[in-house]
């Protein structure tokens, strides 16, 4: 029998019965989530329960939005959370892959549902196919590494956009991306390390690995060196990945000049092994992790099957790189 639901209301009901609550929320129509907020019906319940007393939730709102600046100009989706109420708040900046988009990059990291839980705000630029055919970061362009300068220009606009506009903490703003938007959100970082204050790769390569296309592809088969940014640096890397080799998570750790701590083994609640090792800045506090996923593939580990280039089955990046991100606020 043919579905005739609208998509919207037949998108819901595939995220919630693959548990994205929150990728179930933000694909009701507008209209629906109205009735909800103001009924505090069963539909309100898809953002988390109820509160105690049984009022039901004030659930977040997924934004579209529009920066433009010198540097060019990109849409991007910003969810803000049921519970932000104009006091100072963390802001995470998620860069997607290659031929994903914000809201396919939302789904597959889960990354709402935490800001719910964690009242922070989550900005997700988009790259156009006009820029990049696969919708890719170009992060191995000269003209879009630099500061104030292309790319890296516009994802920083996108974030003092967001900070401009709401009650965003200064000292707690990350940036964070997959393949290549992991390497483009390291140049970006690297970039401006003054507007960051810590990183999250997964998938990715170092800051500057490339500088053209043949480089490019060359760094991601066979790895390459780069810079670090000089903030925190959280790293995620799975050691089946064929797309980028793991070699440039090791390089790109390796670029952050830390000192190891200590190296320890784990296994996921749904499966996979993993080596996480920990490492000190100069001054000997813990500032840098490296995860490497055993048997994990070009996917964001422990996402959600919603979106695209996850696997369900390793530990939590978004959990742990949120966790990693709370740890290390700027200093100063």
């Amino acid at each position: 029998m043919r579905d005739t639901r609208p998509k919207t209301l037949a998108d819901a009901v595939r995220r919630l019965r693959a548990g994205d609550a929150a990728g179930a929320w933000a694909a009701l129509p507008e209209g629906v989530r109205d009735l909800a907020r103001r009924a505090g019906d069963g539909l309100a319940r898809l953002r988390g329960g109820t509160r105690p007393g049984g009022a039901a939730p004030s659930p977040g709102r997924v934004l579209s939005e529009t920066y433009a600046g010198p540097p060019g100009q990109r849409a991007y989706r910003l969810y803000v959370p049921g519970g932000y109420r104009g006091r100072p708040v963390p802001l995470v900046v998620m860069l997607h892959g290659c031929t994903q988009s914000p809201e396919d990059f939302a789904a597959g990291t889960g990354m709402d549902a935490l800001a719910e839980a964690e009242t922070f705000l989550v900005a997700y630029p988009e790259q156009t196919r006009r820029a990049n055919q696969a919708r890719c970061w170009n992060w191995f362009s000269p003209a879009d590494q630099p500061r104030d300068h292309g790319e890296t220009g516009v994802i920083a606009g996108i974030t003092r956009a967001v900070m401009a506009a709401y009650a965003v903490d200064p000292r707690r703003v990350a940036i964070a991306g997959l393949s290549a938007g992991g390497a483009a959100a390291a140049n970006v970082a690297a970039a401006y390390p003054d507007l960051f204050a810590a990183l999250g790769v997964h998938s990715g390569l170092c800051a500057l690995a490339a500088r053209d296309l043949p480089g490019a592809l060359a760094a991601m088969r066979d790895g390459a060196a780069g810079q670090a940014p000089p903030i925190p640096t959280i790293v995620f890397h799975g050691d089946r990945d064929a797309t980028v080799n793991p070699k440039n998570g090791a390089a790109l750790i390796a670029a952050t000049g830390g000192r190891l701590i200590r190296r320890e083994d784990g296994r996921s609640p749904n499966g996979r092994a993993f080596e996480r090792s920990l490492y000190a800045d100069e001054t000997g506090h813990p500032a840098h992790e490296h995860w490497v996923i055993h048997g994990s593939g070009h996917a964001w580990s422990g996402g959600n099957p919603a979106g695209s280039h996850t696997d369900p089955q390793g530990p939590d990046a978004a959990r742990e790189m949120w966790r990693f991100f709370r740890e290390h606020p700027r200093k100063g």
